[in-house]
């Protein structure tokens, strides 16, 4: 068995939809600097360089420690045994409590508990005291991470990620905070069924998407003609900071609220007086809930015909879904509901079209209905040229329309990532 260290230094583990993942890591971070694995990407960055609150589809971010060129059990097991006895010698004094996640291995929880007890047997034989995070599946949850505080210095998530013929080993930096997106799902004093409820990763994803073309450049720009008249501003704003997002659809606020938390000045409008009534309460919850004092405006807006304020950096935005579905829809129900919110996004873009600079990029969460086991997409899709934008291409993204779809769902929503031609 052998081992090597890549220059790739991190390993990032996407979450049910994988490609989603892909494409807003690509977006963000760039695609020169990614590998992707089966169900995960290898990172050529740093921790400090990756801003993990920031992504909706990565469930883990974890530093590479080792490459072994085997997936033999035994082997990876007879490493581990060695390597975190020496190692623990390296961490600062006190307890140290060890938890396994394995991914793409033949394993049962009782194999994988026989392998962390070897491990703690052999740390504990060079005089350090050690606990083992018990396996409930095997890959310790973000629940039992958190509370077990296995990111801290005298924590260890270790990553056991099987890559074809080889094994990667690292151990856990960031992990999903579960318990922020429930309430921020869930607390929220005003949600809407009828409208849809938009997950808090989804909208991070979707804005994530929409903003990976957006230059410093023109921001600097915008300051230097004077252009940007907005008197809260710090003194020395990061650029970040500056960037004007706007969601034509804001309904009850999720994207406007995801994207205030990253920073951003979040700007929505919605046709639906009774929505942007719901906007400012929950952002206003926002604040006092997290402490934070969002860069927000909302108000009333048909978005086939509204004006909108200036500037404008990127559009990121779920859009009408059409009327909510159960059971088997008739085929002649579909065909209805596909036409109706046809019309509504052509002339909402077309609208948009009309105001955006060139090159500025848009994500748009649209409807994509499945039934008899096909999946219907609008016809939008093959029409975006003539309506003024262009597709979005991704390096590491195989071509296809990008879904996020919960199981059993009739109606789920493909992300259409465009740029204003």
């Amino acid at each position: 068995m052998g081992y090597n260290n890549e220059a790739m230094s991190l390993l990032a583990i996407f979450g049910r939809q994988p490609e989603l993942g892909l494409a807003e890591l690509e977006s963000v971070l760039g695609a020169d600097c990614l590998k992707p694995i089966q169900g995960a990407a290898m990172v050529e960055k740093e921790v400090a360089e990756v801003p993990f609150f920031r992504f909706g589809g990565i469930i883990k971010l974890g530093s590479v420690l080792s490459i072994l060129e085997t997936t033999q059990w035994r082997d990876i097991e007879e490493y581990l045994i060695k390597a975190c006895a020496e190692h623990s010698a390296t961490v600062p004094e006190g307890k140290l409590t060890i938890g396994l996640s394995t991914y793409g291995f033949k394993l049962t929880t009782k194999m994988l508990e026989r392998t962390g007890l070897s491990i703690k047997k052999s740390v504990k034989a060079t005089g350090r005291p050690v606990r083992l995070v018990p396996n409930k599946e095997l890959d310790i949850s973000a629940a039992q991470i958190l509370h077990n505080k296995l990111t801290h210095s005298s924590g260890w998530d270790l990553i056991i990620y099987r890559d074809g013929a080889r094994t990667i080993l690292a151990r856990t930096a960031f992990v999903q905070d579960i318990e922020g997106y429930a309430a921020r799902d869930q607390a929220r004093p005003h949600r809407d069924a009828r409208v849809g409820m938009l997950p808090p990763k989804l909208a991070q994803i979707i804005i994530n998407l929409a903003t990976s073309q957006v230059r410093k450049s023109e921001i600097e720009d915008r300051k230097s003609d004077g252009s940007n008249t907005d008197s809260t501003a710090p003194d020395t704003p990061s650029p970040i900071s500056e960037l004007h997002i706007l969601d034509p659809f804001c309904g009850t606020g999720v994207i406007l609220q995801e994207a205030a938390l990253m920073g951003f000045s979040a700007y929505g409008t919605d046709s639906d007086p009774r929505m942007i009534d719901y906007t400012k309460k929950n952002l206003s919850w926002l604040q006092t809930r997290f402490n934070v004092t969002p860069k927000y405006s909302a108000e009333v807006g048909d978005a086939t015909k509204h004006k909108w304020q200036q500037p404008i950096d990127a559009v990121a935005t779920e859009t009408t879904l059409g009327k909510p579905m159960s059971g088997k829809p008739e085929p002649k129900i579909i065909r209805e509901e596909i036409a109706e919110v046809q019309q509504i996004l052509k002339n909402s873009l077309r609208n948009l079209a009309s105001q955006l600079k060139p090159g500025t990029k848009c994500c748009l969460a649209i409807p994509a209905w499945f039934y008899d086991g096909n999946v219907h997409l609008l016809p939008l899709i093959d029409q975006i040229e003539e309506i003024g934008y262009t597709l979005t291409k991704f390096r590491h993204v195989r071509p296809g329309p990008l879904i996020y779809r919960r199981e059993g769902q009739i109606v789920g929503r493909q992300l259409l990532v465009v740029t204003k031609k």
